[in-house]
């Protein structure tokens, strides 16, 4: 059950972990899937990521463009939009003030979490 209510919350704050993933730059699927498990968020499927990336894209978060290699498939790399930031910035301070509102509910509760 424990499990179930992780998937979740992630479910909730997925697309604004994947605009913090692309913060530091471009970067395609993959990547941003071993940046989340490197988090400690476990396996993102690309079933769960790609819809992702495409409503950030569709919504104008994120622009992506797909490039050919030379080795292997190609790959679609993704980019911030100067909404994107924005978008970010707004929805990451209200998740931490929303994070601050339940660590003090359960804080202040017999057997809340500390």
């Amino acid at each position: 059950m424990a499990t179930d209510r992780r998937s979740s919350w992630l479910k909730g704050v997925l697309d604004l972990l994947v605009l913090a993933c692309l913060t530091e730059g471009e970067s395609y699927g993959y990547e941003i899937s071993k940046a989340l498990a490197g988090a400690g968020l476990g396996e993102i499927k690309g079933g769960t990521l790609y819809p992702v990336l495409n409503r950030l894209e569709e919504a104008g978060l994120a622009v992506g463009e797909f490039r050919v290699a030379e080795r292997g498939p190609g790959r679609r790399y993704y980019r911030l939009t100067d909404e994107g930031r924005q978008a970010l910035a707004e929805q990451g301070a209200s998740w931490l003030e929303f994070h601050t509102t339940v660590r003090t509910m359960l804080s202040a509760h017999p057997g809340g979490a500390s």
